[in-house]
């Protein structure tokens, strides 16, 4: 199908690209990589009367380091988060879940922004996001605000964004000395995940001191599985296999052609499982 007629704007600064969305409110959209939003455009599920198209702000991609902190702009690719060896190296969960995106065209067209502000349940840097408490600065008319990615995801495909604002960094804090590991199932190479499961432990001496756990498309936003980081604060590695029987406590799965609910609980207690020995290294 052809999407219906619109306004295209490509502006150089955050400052215009933030004008316009200001002027068009809910009748725009952003253009980041395009691989949620052209389909929709396509399918007429969404007729904007104005795109914005964020490819021409160089400014909001690349990786820096500012002191202990991890900042990557809403622009950069998922290929360039997976491979940059400041992302390897500050937040390798981050850079895990960015590898197993897609396939290598979608991570070198699509964006870390991008996928944070679509707020696909199914997604994986959300839970990463989220899993790591990454800060997500906002760029609007009044300025910018930083939100906690555990406050950002509101519910399917909505976040506390607002229409005027842009999504414009990604703050990671860095976890010296702490494992991770991102592991997901998927029905094919390219498909979005049926379950997964992020995972970070900082370990002492043959104990966990802590563990934070998040697990994708267990609800309508990233599932922070508090549960399971209670169960393991301060207890020996082995006992992660109990911990992990808590990885269902406050989900929500849905049921659909991919999985039934029942199977991605079983799926999430798994995957809990082995994600934590892999990130716990034993």
């Amino acid at each position: 199908m052809i999407p219906a007629a619109f306004d295209y704007l490509r502006p150089t600064t955050v400052e215009d690209a933030v004008a316009a969305l200001a002027e068009a409110g809910e009748e725009a959209k952003v253009l980041a990589g395009g691989h949620s939003l052209l389909p929709v455009l396509r399918l007429r599920l969404a007729a904007p009367t104005l795109l914005v198209d964020l490819g021409g702000l160089p400014q909001l991609r690349g990786v820096r380091t500012d002191g202990d902190t991890l900042v990557l702009g809403a622009m950069t690719t998922h290929a360039e988060v997976a491979g940059a060896p400041v992302v390897v190296d500050a937040a390798p969960l981050l850079a895990q879940a960015a590898a197993t995106i897609g396939d290598r065209q979608v991570r070198h067209r699509g964006t870390l922004g991008g996928s944070l502000a679509h707020a696909d349940p199914a997604g994986d840097l959300p839970t990463a996001a989220v899993a790591l408490d990454a800060e997500l600065v906002l760029a609007g008319p009044a300025g910018r605000r930083t939100v906690p990615a555990r406050e950002f995801f509101v519910d399917y495909f909505t976040t506390t964004l607002r229409p005027d604002e842009l999504l414009v960094e990604v703050r990671v804090p860095a976890l010296p000395g702490w494992g991770s590991h991102y592991l997901k199932v998927n029905r094919t190479a390219q498909a979005w995940a049926t379950v997964a499961v992020a995972a970070v432990v900082e370990r002492e001496n043959g104990t966990i001191t802590q563990a934070r756990v998040a697990l994708t498309n267990m609800g309508p936003t990233p599932v922070r599985a508090v549960a399971v980081e209670r169960a393991l604060a301060g207890v020996p590695v082995d006992a992660i296999e109990a911990a992990a029987a808590h990885a269902v406590e406050g989900t929500s799965p849905a049921s659909d052609t991919t999985a039934s609910a029942d199977y991605r609980r079983h799926l999430a207690q798994v995957l809990a499982r082995r994600a934590l020995t892999a990130a716990a290294g034993s």
